[in-house]
């Protein structure tokens, strides 16, 4: 499962870019966004997602939902 930024709670302080270890985030039309194509919830590389541990704004970095 991947991870999704909720753009309306978003700083845009763009720490999660740097600390994703899968290139999966990038600053798109104003916001960050998370590629889930990507995302791998860090696993392999952390015990956590990094973009939930350094988002200074909390419940920004969210599991996505189902594509309806």
């Amino acid at each position: 499962m991947a991870l999704q930024i909720l753009a309306a709670q978003c700083s845009v302080c763009g720490a999660c870019e740097f600390e994703c270890p899968n290139a999966a985030i990038k600053f798109k039309k104003g916001a960050y966004r998370i590629d889930p194509s990507l995302c791998t919830e860090c696993e392999g590389f952390h015990d956590s997602p990094q973009c939930v541990e350094v988002c200074p704004v909390p419940d920004t970095c969210v599991p996505a939902r189902p594509a309806a």
